[in-house]
């Protein structure tokens, strides 16, 4: 079941950007947080034990990077990568402790069952697959960084 202190911090979190719905469960208990304008409403109720966890990431369109400091710099070519976006709001993290080495670096290869990164939402921590198979050519997402439910944190070149 949720703690109406965690309650209040999700609610908090989703107030602050610019997602509309945060659906989680947890121990049996679901919680949907709605946006006014869409849907009203928070709920909370019990799920079969059997429902499924979190979605698996989707694919979503790359984001052009914003120019350098000066306002030049070429946009690179991001047709035909594929982005691993984050299928939860919460902090996104490379490593599994903070004196490990990362799980992936740029240039590494993966594959579809590829941990790339844990993403940490109301203390449990859960591993990120790459879904993928392929290159990762840019990591788009800080260590410690607060992530949003569809924001990509890598891209890859599929083989």
């Amino acid at each position: 079941m949720f703690k109406l202190s965690e309650i209040k911090e999700l609610i908090k979190l989703v107030d602050q950007t610019s997602i509309h719905e945060l659906e989680i469960e947890n121990e049996g208990a679901r919680l949907s947080i709605r946006k006014p304008g869409r849907v009203e409403g928070v709920s909370a109720q019990p799920v079969p034990a059997a429902a499924p966890s979190v979605p698996a990431a989707a694919t979503a369109p790359a984001q052009a990077p914003a120019p350098d400091a000066a306002g030049q710099g070429e946009q690179p070519d991001r047709s035909g990568l594929h982005a691993i976006v984050s299928p939860m709001v919460g902090t996104f993290y490379r490593a599994p402790s903070p004196d490990a080495a990362p799980f992936v670096n740029l240039g590494d290869k993966v594959t579809e069952k590829t941990v790339v990164c844990i993403l940490e939402a109301m203390k449990l921590m859960n591993p990120l697959e790459a879904e993928a198979r392929g290159e990762i050519v840019e990591i788009l997402a800080e260590n410690g960084q607060l992530v949003e439910f569809g924001q990509p944190l890598f891209l890859v070149k599929p083989e």
